[in-house]
């Protein structure tokens, strides 16, 4: 493992992949990821092996990455996010012996270009979060989310439709 910069109590592993102008804050640990050009990721973040982050997005503290998962560019997450891999997981097999990474398939999310997901998400596995949209705090995801649109609720449901470009997404 390695270290960026000064900061103590990091597990960066060598296997990850950093941009220029990555800021990492304490007890981050980063294995076998990638990780784009000026990107901020906060304290206490777990990104696992797979993760492909995109340009200068910006990665709150405690929030769980999971492998599968990619964030396109210009991507907000919130504090305390959770994304998931496996629909139905379980510790052992049926005939009790432990579960291992042959025992299961990784479902992949996709979270698109200048998304942002809002503290206390959960985002089920296999979904697409469409550009420029918007998940409400505490929301849990269970199905895409469309292009420039709010959602929120658990299940997150549709609140509003976000007129289109940049500037138009405030």
């Amino acid at each position: 493992m390695r270290s960026v910069g000064n900061q103590e109590h990091q597990q960066i592993a060598s296997s990850v992949r950093l941009g220029e102008g990555v800021r990492t804050f304490g007890f981050v640990n980063l294995y076998g990821c990638e990780i784009g050009d000026e990107v901020k990721i906060g304290t206490f973040v777990e990104i696992q092996k797979g993760v492909k982050i995109g340009r200068r997005c910006k990665i709150s503290s405690h929030t769980f990455i999971c492998e599968g998962v990619t964030l396109e560019d210009e991507v907000f997450i919130g504090h305390n996010v959770t994304f998931t891999n496996d629909l139905y997981p379980r510790a052992a097999n049926l005939d009790g012996s432990p579960q291992t990474e042959k025992d299961w398939t990784c479902i992949p999310t996709l979270v698109k270009r200048g998304a942002s997901i809002g503290s206390s998400a959960t985002l089920l596995c296999g979904i697409t979060i469409g550009e420029f949209a918007v998940v409400g705090a505490g929301s849990v995801v269970t199905k895409d989310v469309p292009s420039h649109t709010v959602v929120a609720g658990n299940p997150a449901r549709v609140l509003k439709r976000l007129p289109e470009g940049r500037s138009g997404d405030r």
